[in-house]
Order: C-alpha cells, then structure tokens, then sequence
C-alpha cells in the first residue's frame, strides 16, 4: 500500500509528464500520447511519441527542502522558516543554479531498464520566471555521463511559459 506522499509524487510527475506532453506536440507537431506509470528501476512515465516508446524521467525544481515544503503547502516547521528566510539572503541566480545542477547530478548517476529515456525537469519555484531560467542554461553544468537521449525544461507548474531542450542543445 502506498503512502500519501508516494500517492501526492505519482500525481505530481503524471501532471507533469501530461503537461510537457501537450507542450511537446503544440511546438513540434508530433504527437505524444498514452502515459503510463513505471515501477522503480524504470523511468516514472512511460508514453508514445509519434509511434515509439518513450520513457520520462521526472523532476522537479524546487530550490530547497524548505521551499518545497511552502510550495506543496507543508505545515512549516519554525526551521523551515528560519531555512526560508537566509534563502531570501541568497541570490536567486545561485540558488537556481545550484539547484539545476543538484538535479542534473543526482539524475546523472541513476541507471534504468529502458532504450530511450527523457529527463524532464519541470520549475515548481513560482519565484522563478522562464526569462530567468532561460538567461542560467548556458551556465548549466550537464554531466558528461548520463543515461538521457534528451534533457528538456518545464517553465512553469501549467505549462504557460513553454520549455526549453538543455540537452543534447539548447535550442
């Protein structure tokens, strides 16, 4: 049986494996379709693009613990808070960089059972524009070892703002 917080991640990555996927086929007319949920050892989403098999790998960029923890409407803890507060010192440019990196490393060393698999990082941060993700990609450090055929940039929670490929070019 599943808890509520594996229940609430499943919801979060199908919400935005759909969400990519609409935005996908709106910018390059190929469709995506039918997602389905993997067991670990394989990616989160599995779907079609066009008629092939496609896996997605999902993350999502918070920030911090703490921001996370507001974001997802967590009761905060009067740490958390304190958390909260010296990541208000902190520049937004490095606090963003450091935590695409985090990702990108921590997602890097993972191996699955799968032929084509995406990582699709989708901002959860609302202090985080699409101007400002876009102005940080070329500062990116993108491991040279991976198991992505492609990294690809979520804007926004809704999809609103569009994505961005990191890799294999930033386009």
């Amino acid at each position: 049986m599943m808890t509520s917080s594996q229940q609430e991640k499943i919801k979060l990555e199908h919400e935005a494996a759909r969400v990519f996927m609409r935005q996908y086929e709106r910018s390059f007319h190929v469709p995506m379709r039918h997602i389905w949920h993997n067991e670990p050892r394989k990616p989160d989403v599995s779907c079609y693009l066009d008629k092939s098999r496609l896996d997605l790998e999902i993350a999502h960029l918070y920030g911090s613990e703490a921001e996370a923890m507001l974001v997802l409407g967590r009761e905060l803890s009067d740490e958390t808070r304190i958390a909260l507060q010296h990541l208000l010192q902190t520049e937004p440019d490095h606090r963003l960089l450091m935590a695409l990196n985090t990702i990108l490393q921590s997602k890097s060393l993972k191996r699955y059972h799968s032929e084509r698999v995406w990582l699709v990082i989708r901002n959860a941060n609302p202090l985080w524009t699409r101007g400002e993700l876009l102005e940080n990609l070329d500062k990116v450090t993108v491991p040279p070892e991976h198991p992505f055929e492609q990294i690809w940039l979520l804007g926004d929670m809704v999809g609103a703002s569009g994505i961005a490929q990191l890799y294999p070019d930033y386009i």
